[in-house]
């Protein structure tokens, strides 16, 4: 299968690295046109967006620059979902877990279908997409939520919290990037349609990860804990975060799984460069 990624960022290099037969464009698409153009000059069979925008130096950015945010994250899906469509070729594209906030109607938490209710507007930007590309034949959306890998990078939520000096023990669904890059080539390959929670089963806490991190990674490594709510009167944050729990019911359909997220998150870490 011959798969056409856009963008190369944290996400698109990290793919790219595992499929040797994919192909990356960096080229700026404003246009259709633009993204006909790119399409037809690699021909693949399917194209994986991992091109959005996610704000410098956090999501806070992207209140600031909401037009900027609804290019990247909500017109730039939709004039390739337009191209894709015109040419038959079938779109992954990358959404978001953090268009929830909060307990969900369903106690093992927020499914795939379920009414997303974002605040700000990172996550605002992505749920209009998923909105209208959710219905689309021949388009997926693969959200995940805070990435986790065995690599450091500023994008890797290791990184940022060890790098914290003030940590809000929260406890979320998360994203473990090995699983995920096998998930994303299982979801082009089969084509799949919809809305797909890819986070690894459970739920895990900052505490936890940081624990992890000390017995496996760094035993010097030290950090304050604070209140959620602190996040904003201590001005780390303008405005709180997305905390919440997604089940994979559609994963499982398909019978495509990822490894318990306590598991999976120990792993990497085993892996990462010890300090």
């Amino acid at each position: 299968m011959k798969i056409l990624v856009i963008g190369k960022g944290y996400i698109g290099a990290r793919c790219m690295e595992e499929w040797p037969d994919a192909e990356v464009t960096e080229e700026i698409i404003v246009t259709k046109d633009d993204a006909l153009r790119v399409i037809k000059e690699y021909q693949p069979d399917a194209v994986l967006n991992a091109a959005g925008i996610r704000g410098v130096p956090n999501v806070d950015w992207c209140d600031s620059h909401q037009l900027e945010t609804m290019r990247g994250n909500t017109i730039l899906p939709l004039i390739l979902a337009d191209a894709c469509a015109e040419l038959g070729v079938y779109l992954l594209h990358i959404g978001s877990g953090c268009v929830f906030y909060g307990e969900s109607p369903d106690p093992g938490g927020w499914l795939e279908d379920d009414h997303a209710n974002p605040s700000v507007t990172y996550s605002r930007t992505k749920y209009a997409a998923d909105l209208v590309l959710s219905t689309l034949p021949n388009v997926g959306i693969a959200r995940i939520r805070m990435p986790i890998d065995e690599r450091p990078s500023p994008g890797n939520l290791i990184d940022k919290l060890a790098s914290f000096e003030k940590v809000i023990d929260v406890e979320n669904s998360a994203t473990v990037i090995p699983d995920m890059i096998k998930v994303f080539r299982a979801l082009l390959e089969k084509k799949a349609e919809g809305i797909f929670h890819v986070t690894n089963p459970g739920t895990i806490k900052h505490r936890e990860i940081i624990a992890m991190y000390e017995e496996i990674v760094d035993p010097n490594h030290t950090n304050e804990w604070i209140e959620n709510e602190e996040l904003v009167t201590q001005g780390l944050a303008t405005k709180g975060r997305s905390n919440n729990q997604l089940q994979s019911e559609r994963l499982e359909e398909l019978g495509i799984g990822m490894r318990p997220i306590k598991e999976a998150v120990r792993a990497c870490l085993e892996n990462y460069p010890k300090k």
